[in-house]
């Protein structure tokens, strides 16, 4: 029998781990916006946290969007097995 279902990537795709990141880092910068002191005018009257934290959030709920809509698709003809790292083939 043969497995007809397609391998993904998963959670090693880099796509999962930058919006991880971008997402935490949103979420922090978010909340020290709202809930921190500020010095507006040191940035010209705008709170530069929130609009920061938002645009990583975006940016962040994007990549794990992307991810979702498009998972990297690993070819079939590579068995795990069957893969050796360069350095151990022969030549």
């Amino acid at each position: 029998m043969t497995d007809t279902t397609k391998r993904t990537a998963g959670a090693f795709d880099v796509r999962n781990i930058i919006g991880a990141l971008l997402t935490v880092y949103g979420v922090i910068l978010l909340l020290m916006g709202l809930f921190g002191e500020t010095s507006p005018e040191k940035t010209g009257d705008v709170n530069a946290n929130l609009w920061t934290g938002i645009g990583l959030l975006v940016v962040g709920l994007g990549f794990g969007a992307w991810w979702r809509i498009r998972p990297l698709a690993v070819p079939d003809d590579i068995d795990k097995d069957e893969v050796e790292p360069p350095h151990m083939q022969q030549k």
